[in-house]
């Protein structure tokens, strides 16, 4: 075979990705990895926000066919960054949809919030496979996400570490021999806080986490442990285990990104450095490997690996989110859209520190008085139960302010 024609087959065989939230942490560290090995990827479509700057130098990096943004304003601006290329620009939510359903070999779904519901759910309606890192789909979709990929028969990969972790040590085969399923948390930047010192932390020592580097809000719910509580909400519908056979253990170390214990006693577990190309590479290349430019884990470099119970009298938002799970229905969807408010406000300095589980506890005890909390069977569904929890947590919000 010429060097022409095996650069050909290779061009062939390249995966075909589409990057939903390209300028965030999660794209940004997919980019790294495919612009390492363009003979394996190929993009198609780029989707960001407002940071057009950074969007249009991935498109023109990576060769992206095609560029959006979900600002409808923006699109001048982007059109103009990326003038004299042949990349398709388009703008505004519609055009954030059309770019999900277009025809790739796997979708990163990787934007933030409640925005990246709606587009990630269109990709699974086509079937397509899901590289998933964003919590909005499974903690406020829930079932409506999961049915929709059992009618599709959509892949969902899962790009979170925690839960990438379980998926790779988890024989599924066996599924009734599984005890538990334990997510290990960094414990945050408040791990050692007292209460009195939880009382008075401000966003600027909320912001600092001891091991990743992450966006704003998900550095807030780890500083909270309220990302610990969506994981489990997350880890209950990929993986199909009972509430009971959830678990948390703080693991400082942020080693050891899981484990999956079975009734034989054996407990098996993923290890690696704290960083998110490594889970992303794993999603990108299922079901086989690839190199990722992350160091390798040198345990005699890194002395011991430490475990303690999460204290749920200063960090209360993973039984929140627990009791969230087994209330049903709307509930998990409500818990979300609080958080979203109450971390907005903590950030803004209007509430405190512990204010933030507090308020979200307060708006799911409105939802239950007023009804709110019923079983969800579409997409409208999930909407009003996220616009009630962000609409209630606004208005209870003045009973936590500073």
């Amino acid at each position: 075979m010429t060097v022409i024609a095996e650069r050909i087959e290779r061009a062939v065989d390249a995966k075909r990705l589409t990057i939903l939230g390209s300028t965030g942490s999660i794209g940004c560290s997919t980019l790294d990895i495919v612009g390492r090995d363009t003979d394996r990827f190929e993009i198609d479509a780029l989707v960001g926000n407002s940071n057009i700057d950074r969007l249009a130098e991935q498109a023109k990096s990576i060769r992206a066919r095609l560029a959006v943004t979900a600002d409808p304003e923006m699109y001048r601006p982007l059109k103009e960054a990326l003038a004299g290329t042949d990349i398709e620009v388009a703008a505004g939510p519609e055009a954030v949809i059309e770019a999900a359903q277009r025809p790739v070999d796997m979708i990163m779904a990787s934007i933030v919030g409640a925005a990246g519901l709606a587009p990630t759910i269109a990709a699974v309606n086509q079937g397509t496979t899901i590289g998933l890192a964003n919590k909005e789909c499974l903690v406020s979709g829930g079932s409506v996400f999961t049915q929709a990929a059992m009618r599709s028969g959509a892949r969902i990969l899962p790009v979170d570490s925690e839960h990438s972790a379980i998926f790779q040590v988890l024989n599924r085969d066996h599924a009734d021999q599984i005890s538990r399923l334990i997510l290990t948390a960094s414990g945050g930047p408040f791990r050692t806080f007292t209460q009195k010192q939880l009382n008075e932390a401000t966003p600027e020592q909320a912001l600092k986490h001891p091991n990743w580097s992450m966006g704003r809000k998900i550095t807030i719910d780890s500083a909270s442990l309220m990302n610990k509580g969506l994981e489990l909400i997350e880890a209950f519908h990929l993986f199909d285990v009972s509430i009971e056979q959830l678990d948390v253990l703080v693991h400082p170390q942020s080693i050891v990104h899981s484990l999956v214990e079975y009734e034989d006693g054996s407990t098996l577990a993923q290890l690696g450095m704290p960083d998110m190309r490594t889970p992303i590479a794993y999603a990108l290349a299922w079901p086989q490997r690839i190199s990722a430019p992350v160091p390798k884990l040198r345990l005699e470099e890194l002395g011991a690996l430490t475990f303690e119970r999460v204290d749920e009298n200063r960090f209360p938002a993973i039984r929140l989110s627990l009791d969230a799970l087994a209330h049903g229905g709307s509930a998990t969807a409500v818990l979300n859209a609080a958080n979203e408010i109450a971390v907005a406000e903590f950030l803004s300095k209007r509430l405190p520190f512990p204010a933030i589980t507090g308020l979200v506890r307060a708006t799911i005890e409105r939802a239950e008085q007023d009804g709110m909390l019923a079983a969800m069977h579409s997409l409208d569904d999930v909407w009003s139960a996220d616009s009630y929890g962000r609409r209630m947590a606004q208005e209870l919000a003045s009973r936590f302010r500073m």
